[in-house]
């Protein structure tokens, strides 16, 4: 008895223009589904990273005790809010914080910072302006700041007390450049001079605009401040696990912590609606050829009525002359998969080289694309799923036609 799969390519070859047709749709829907999911994952991880890079994966900052609870810790709610606190201003007891910090396996680094809100001040430009203040060896090893400079050097920073980094937006709105001098207005009402030693570039439009970073005693005594800290951000190994690791500080250290997820929640929803949103417009392309293949299948089971009849008579099963009509739909289906597959990665490695100039939220000179195989596998999933509902009702129809009252013509 011949076999069903090469009966499908006979009979999946007798109507090449609309075979051709229904398999264009399933590769151009799986490729350009591989595409969008690989821009809009793309700039959010490019976010992601540029701002773990800057503010750390985590952050520890005010020192908290809930009100009418003695020392106990107050645990958050379903909802994510936390019962009543009674907050205290600055990180108390910060090298023993850190010392402890570090023996997480998941911290890789930890860096204190006093942070401040002041003026800056360069010719007859103003800017309201957060300042840094850090421990430049322990900075460098919690951030990305030394491979963010685009001008000057860090280590002028490091060996000059009297000296800033300053975030390129910054510095185009100031108008200055490394080796110039900006003003800080400290909260007494006197004008403190820096030295731009260098100039970064986050790739985070509000930290590239407002982050000043100078030496943390400095700060300390610009700022007016009786603690060495307000907050310690933190680097580590699997950022994914930050707000797991958050929790478990607030109840180790006593300590309002943030993961990363958390402080950039909105960020977050706004790029996964992006998301969502492209892979749904997209898979309308593939819902599409779904209908044009189930047309094809039924097309060809209203012509191949006779042949559906003699091969019932030869004794092949209901369950037989399904799987022919399914065969046709799983060659389509893996055909267009794997083209599909290849002219996703072909154009999304095309899209990646297309120049753009964003200077928003974001900084990036072209595409940003991300190279996940989970794309590639949940668009040939999608293609499958859809091939094989547009299949099922054919095949179906198919297996029950009577052999008999076709070959008298009254079938159908």
């Amino acid at each position: 008895m011949t076999a069903p799969l090469y009966i499908a390519l006979r009979f999946a070859t007798h109507r090449k223009r609309a075979l051709l047709l229904s398999l264009v749709g399933v590769v151009f829907g799986v490729a350009i589904f591989i595409c969008t999911q690989a821009q809009t994952q793309g700039f959010a991880q490019y976010f992601i990273n540029s701002t773990i890079g800057s503010s750390g994966a985590m952050v520890l900052r005010t020192k908290f005790q809930p009100r009418y609870e003695g020392l106990a810790v107050a645990a958050k709610n379903t909802t994510g809010a936390t019962n009543r606190r009674n907050y205290f201003e600055g990180v108390s007891n910060v090298s023993e914080i850190m010392r402890v910090s570090r023996q997480f396996s998941n911290v890789v680094a930890c860096a204190p910072v006093l942070r401040g809100n002041v003026s800056a001040r360069a010719g007859f430009e103003n800017a309201s302006v957060e300042i840094y203040g850090i421990d430049p060896a322990a900075q460098l090893k919690a951030t990305d700041l030394a491979t963010q400079i685009i001008a000057g050097k860090f280590d002028d920073f490091s060996n000059n007390t009297s000296a800033a980094i300053i975030g390129y937006k910054l510095a185009d709105f100031l108008n200055v450049g490394a080796g110039d001098a900006i003003q800080i207005l400290s909260p007494g009402g006197e004008y403190w001079r820096f030295t731009v030693a260098a100039i970064a570039r986050s790739g985070v439009g509000t930290v590239d605009l407002n982050r000043v970073y100078a030496h943390a005693r400095v700060a300390q005594r610009l700022l007016k401040k009786p603690y060495q800290a307000s907050m310690i951000i933190y680097k580590l190994r699997d950022p994914s696990r930050a707000p797991e690791l958050a929790s478990h500080f607030e109840e180790l250290f006593q300590h309002r912590t943030e993961s990363w997820q958390e402080r950039e929640e909105g960020n977050l929803q706004i790029f996964f609606t992006l998301r969502v949103s492209a892979a749904i417009t997209v898979s309308l392309i593939i819902l599409l050829a779904g209908f044009g293949i189930f047309n094809v299948l039924t097309m060809s089971v209203l012509s191949k009525v006779r042949e559906i009849a003699i091969l019932r008579s030869m004794g092949y099963r209901r369950i037989d002359i399904s799987s022919i009509f399914l065969w046709q739909g799983a060659l389509i289906a893996s055909v267009g998969s794997l083209l599909g597959c290849v002219l996703g990665a072909v154009l999304t490695w095309g899209i990646s080289k297309v120049p753009i100039h964003i200077r928003g939220l974001l900084y990036t000179n072209h595409f940003l694309v991300v190279w996940d195989w989970r794309h590639y596998f949940w668009a040939t999933l999608l293609a499958v799923v859809a091939v094989f509902i547009a299949s099922y009702v054919p095949s179906q129809r198919a297996a029950h036609l009577q052999p008999v009252d076709t070959l008298r013509g009254s079938s159908l």
